[in-house]
């Protein structure tokens, strides 16, 4: 990191970095105290979108709160309809039939990617490229197509149910996948010429925004921002969950710690999740996608239940606490950004702001995800 710069306080000024600035992809205030175009200090604001989602959870029944999950992280919702599936299925003993499990995998590897193409877009942009985000847009369109042939939805889904699915897949969406994999495996050689060889973005990200193992243990990063740092955990290699044990993939794992090391590590990720996609398709069962036998009223045991799931940003856990009732007793939701979020008021002290908001792009920040 670079060192830090000796404050003159009759220099220095406070910069608002938000609440509506576009750097910041979302209600975001990072007040900083500059010296010139270094930075001194800077303090993350949140709560201007706060939407009291985890107190929602106590005044809905546990089917009524599903939709909540989409609304949380919006890039990356599947996931999020996951995590809270799998704690309530945990809770109530309900099994999930092997078609639904392998469905649920093939729905959230494909909105992962469709996640990671929206930050390689935006990131671009912010540095100043406009072709890129044309590209990522298109290979997204193709996957939304996919997505809400099966779903209805094409952003906040709500397609999982607890034991189960909303709806099953059919041969046209087994077929396009397959055809966009084809599709995409070249579009990512070709995103690795246009801009991961751009030598004006390796000026920008190489040895900018380092985030060693020490500070990432220290704030609880996970995701490609641990990864980047050469901690090497994903939740659905350490903690399995699902059918992800079945697969064969290799989690990317980057030790310079850098925004470019970060950038690596997403762009890799995409390549593995069509390799878990491809398997899921080649080994996908027949049968139900829903349990035979399901409570009509889901009402967990009293107890204190926790589950995680590996999300585009890294680990999101949910505690539920019930008391037997048909509203959760208490819900506490692990976000990812939030943790990883918090690192940048440490690892920015001393940067430029060109090379902080660079490095702000990395984190690949969701607001309402932090603002539950």
């Amino acid at each position: 990191m670079t060192e830090p710069i000796t404050l003159q306080q009759d220099e220095t000024f406070v910069l608002n970095v938000g609440p509506q600035h576009p750097a910041t992809h979302g209600v975001l205030r990072v007040k900083m105290t500059m010296d010139g175009e270094y930075i001194y200090n800077a303090e993350t604001v949140l709560g201007y979108i706060h939407r009291m989602h985890e107190k929602m959870a106590e005044n809905r029944t546990y089917p009524q709160y599903m939709p909540n999950m989409g609304r949380l992280d919006y890039l990356s919702a599947m996931s999020f309809n996951h995590g809270y599936a799998l704690v309530v299925e945990r809770a109530c003993n309900i099994e999930v039939p092997e078609r639904a499990e392998y469905i649920r995998v093939i729905t959230v590897e494909l909105n992962r990617i469709a996640s990671h193409l929206v930050w390689l877009g935006a990131y671009v942009l912010d540095l100043g490229g406009f072709t890129p985000l044309m590209y990522c847009f298109d290979d997204r369109e193709q996957i939304l197509d996919l997505l809400e042939a099966v779903t209805g939805s094409r952003l906040t889904y709500c397609y999982f149910r607890f034991g189960g699915l909303y709806n099953d897949i059919d041969d046209d969406f087994i077929t396009g996948t397959r055809a966009f994999i084809t599709h995409f495996r070249k579009e990512l050689k070709m995103y690795a010429k246009l801009v991961t060889g751009n030598v004006i973005l390796m000026k920008r990200l190489k040895g900018h925004g380092p985030v060693d193992q020490n500070m990432c243990q220290r704030y609880g990063a996970t995701g490609p921002v641990a990864r980047g740092s050469g901690i090497n955990y994903d939740v659905r290699r350490n903690e399995p969950y699902s059918v992800y044990p079945d697969f064969d993939f290799e989690v990317p794992v980057f030790t310079e710690g850098d925004s470019y090391a970060r950038y690596l590590v997403r762009m890799e990720e995409m390549e593995q999740s069509l390799r878990i996609i491809e398997q899921a398709l080649d080994k996908l069962p027949d049968g139900p996608i829903n349990p035979k036998k399901k409570p009509k009223l889901i009402k967990p045991p009293p107890g204190d239940y926790f589950a995680a799931v590996e999300t585009a940003r890294g680990n999101f856990g949910i505690r539920m606490v019930s008391d037997g009732g048909k509203n959760a007793y208490r819900m506490k939701l692990r976000s990812p950004t939030y943790s990883n979020m918090h690192l940048f008021d440490e690892a920015c002290r001393g940067m430029l702001i060109a090379d902080a908001l660079a490095f702000m792009g990395s984190l690949d920040l969701v607001i309402p995800e932090m603002d539950r």
